[in-house]
C-alpha cells in the first residue's frame, strides 16, 4: 500500500502540529501563544474494497472514503449473492 487512493490519486499532505500556551482573549487572557511546531501527515482515510468493474472484472482496491461515499466505485456484491444469481441463471 503506497497510502495512496487508486481512484483519485490522493495522496499523504505534510503540515504542521501547533502547540500553544496561555489563556483566551476572549476569556479574559493575553491571546495564546504558539510555543511550538512540529511536522506531520493528514493522509487520506483508505479502505481496502471489492470493487466490480463495467465489464464485470473484480478486484480489490484501495479507495479513500470520499471516493466511496461519493458513488466513484461500485462495490461487488457478496459471493454469496452472486452464487444464488448463478444458480437462478442455470436453473
Amino acid at each position: 500500500m503506497s497510502g495512496r487512493c487508486q481512484i483519485c490519486e490522493k495522496a499523504p499532505s505534510s503540515g504542521l502540529k501547533y502547540v500553544r500556551r496561555g489563556l483566551a482573549k476572549a476569556k479574559g487572557g493575553v491571546g495564546r501563544k504558539v510555543t511550538g511546531k512540529t511536522g506531520r501527515w493528514f493522509r487520506p482515510n483508505l479502505q481496502h474494497l471489492k470493487v466490480i468493474e463495467p465489464n464485470g472484472q473484480v478486484h480489490r482496491v484501495w479507495a479513500c472514503c470520499k471516493c466511496i461515499r461519493g458513488g466513484r466505485i461500485t462495490k461487488a456484491p457478496k459471493q454469496k449473492l452472486v452464487a444464488a444469481i448463478r444458480a437462478e441463471h442455470k436453473a
